[in-house]
């Protein structure tokens, strides 16, 4: 009879440990995941507005060289793979392996960047937004002189 307890107390303490170990992943679980979660949104954001800022320089190159701004995303990466400026200072412009295609996409989400060109107020003015998200670059008010070339994060 005291072998049967023994056996029964010994059961359960197995089961008890077994327990214990599942809850113990289950609370590790979900108090890394939400921050893993945050820390995945985080550099996308990050990439994003990298890539913005990519763009933003591309776009100061481009207004400096040209005397305007492009009329879409599409004219300014034509424009840097085939402007000889850009290319002979393109390391110093741009990130090492950087791709002139990529200036059209967000990284958040793959799809363009929304863009527009203002040329009837006092000055040439842009707005550059990633679709997804509130980041913006520029101004739709080309009478706001502050905002060329400001950043909503900066």
């Amino acid at each position: 009879m005291a072998s049967d307890s023994r056996g029964l107390r010994i059961g359960i303490q197995i089961v008890l440990g077994i327990i214990i170990v599942g809850l113990a992943y289950w609370l590790y679980v979900s108090i890394t995941a939400p921050y893993e979660r945050v820390e995945r949104q985080r550099e996308i954001t990050e990439r994003t507005r990298d890539r913005m800022e990519l763009v933003r320089t591309a776009l100061i190159q481009y207004e400096r060289r040209e005397d305007r701004f492009p009329g879409s995303l599409d004219s300014l990466v034509m424009w840097v793979k085939q402007d000889s400026f850009v290319q002979a200072t393109r390391d110093s412009l741009f990130e090492e392996d950087f791709i002139a295609d990529s200036l059209l996409f967000s990284p958040r989400s793959g799809e363009r960047f929304e863009y527009v060109a203002t040329d009837t107020g006092r000055i040439d003015i842009y707005y550059l937004k990633d679709p997804n998200s509130d980041d913006f670059i520029g101004s739709t008010n080309s009478n706001d002189v502050t905002m060329l070339n400001a950043a909503s994060w900066e």
